[in-house]
């Protein structure tokens, strides 16, 4: 299951934006310096930046696309047109060689002194000149029409090569973004696994947190995940029971509170690697664990929606993922399945 979510894009700064996303300093990512205790906030900036890049690639691929419609529909126009300018020339070769079976190569003076009728001879010369200028004015139109239409067809051809050049400037750009991305994962990876080892937490990594607080009471743990492992599940990595929800993400990526509460615990090492636990109301408490850092200090208060720390795959974890919990106690042992629990709470997983 999937939670897509997306922002509105502006599609001509698409270059613009992306030149800048790919030019921002991520504190020597690419060297090999930088500071470890700014990798999290890193990574969280490299995230957003190849969600924006995604976003504006695919806005880029769509407009290209509706560009190739456009000239396809150009150049079906044209064979429609071509066709009924080559009817008109098969209809002028028809009367040419009518008026030359019916005289037409005889002087029109002549023609006139040989014909029994000189009168009705005169109107019949009228009514196909007559004829011949509206032929004539029709061939006119349909040449200036098929002469529009291929100038269309030719814009719209070169908006379309114009816009699959762009995509591909795009794409370039987004393949380095998560290039610089998989990097950072691997180092916020590597030193998560040697601050578990060593069972000591680093400080926390202040995140910038959303811009926009959330109107809702409660909301997942995270915004875009694959359940997989649930509540109750058996297997030889836990001794018993699976006793939580897990969110299958990629390193790095932001770990929300999912209500109002209090941090009672960060911890480092362990069966959990390193995870947060947060009293709520009631009585409940909320576990996230396997985390690669942390974004808060115990006793700090959470809303909803707030980033405590960023995903990962420590402690006892084959991949990188969420491991959630709900319990009635702050310790092991005395949780509750997650899925109905947030279902209660309007939280549809």
């Amino acid at each position: 299951m999937r939670s897509p979510h997306r922002h509105p894009l502006l599609v001509p700064v698409l270059l613009c934006a992306l030149a800048v996303l790919a030019a921002r300093p991520t504190d020597a990512l690419d060297g090999g310096g930088g500071s470890d205790t700014g990798l999290g906030a890193q990574v969280a900036r490299l995230y957003e930046d190849a969600a924006r890049a995604t976003e504006q690639y695919e806005d880029g691929r769509r407009e290209a696309e509706a560009q190739r419609t456009k000239a396809l529909a150009y150049e079906k126009r044209l064979d429609r047109q071509r066709r009924r300018i080559d009817a008109v020339h098969e209809d002028l070769g028809r009367i040419a060689r009518a008026q030359y079976r019916e005289g037409g190569g005889l002087p029109y003076t002549a023609r006139m002194l040989l014909a029994d009728d000189p009168d009705e001879l005169l109107r019949g010369r009228r009514a196909l000149s007559r004829a011949d200028q509206a032929v004539d004015r029709a061939i006119g139109k349909s040449l200036q029409a098929e002469a529009r239409f291929a100038t269309d067809e030719a814009e719209a051809r070169a908006a379309w090569r114009a816009l699959e050049e762009r995509n591909a400037r795009l794409a370039e750009l987004k393949r380095r973004i998560e290039g610089r991305l998989e990097a950072a994962r691997s180092r916020l990876e590597g030193q998560a696994d040697a601050s578990v080892a060593a069972g000591s937490c680093p400080g926390a990594v202040r995140l910038d947190q959303p811009d926009a607080r959330s109107s809702r009471s409660w909301v997942a743990p995270v915004e875009t995940y694959e359940l997989s492992a649930s509540f109750g599940s058996a297997g030889a990595r836990w001794a018993n029971r699976h006793t939580g929800q897990d969110f299958a993400v990629p390193v790095g990526t932001p770990v929300r509170s999912v209500g109002t509460g209090r941090v009672v615990t960060v911890t480092c090492g362990g069966a959990f690697g390193m995870q947060v636990v947060v009293q709520h109301a009631g009585g409940y408490y909320t576990q996230y664990a396997h985390l690669a850092a942390v974004a808060v200090d115990q006793g700090e208060r959470v809303r909803p929606g707030q980033w405590l720390g960023q995903s990962g795959s420590t402690g006892n974890s084959t991949g990188p993922h969420l491991h959630f919990e709900v319990r009635i106690t702050p310790e092991t042992g005395s949780a509750l399945d997650p899925v109905p629990w947030l279902a209660r709470r309007g939280v549809a997983l």
